[in-house]
């Protein structure tokens, strides 16, 4: 493989860190839906609560260390760098 199409480290933590962030927001999105109908379940509350805390835990390292992940989020940096880098739909992540 040529160097330059290799993935570097941080596009290999990267990659993994929003693959994580999207498992817990289809584990807590699923629950709540469940919650919908069950509102009283206190296994499905307990997994929604401990997902949630994980998910949020998850989205502000990433975004201590790559930036925001959306508009809505909180600048940490001092220059405003969601326009930096390639957008996911440019990056080659094989």
């Amino acid at each position: 493989m040529n160097e330059r199409c290799r993935p570097r480290n941080n596009d290999i933590q990267e990659q993994r860190m929003l693959y994580g962030i999207m498992q817990l927001q289809v584990a807590v999105i699923d629950l709540a839906l469940f919650l919908d109908t069950h509102p009283n379940d206190p296994v499905a509350l307990y997994k929604h609560k401990a997902y949630s805390t994980q998910l949020m835990k998850l989205k502000n390292e990433y975004e201590m260390l790559f930036g925001p992940l959306n508009l809505y989020s909180v600048e940490t940096g001092d220059t405003w760098r969601y326009i930096n880098g390639p957008w996911p739909w440019d990056r080659d992540w094989d």
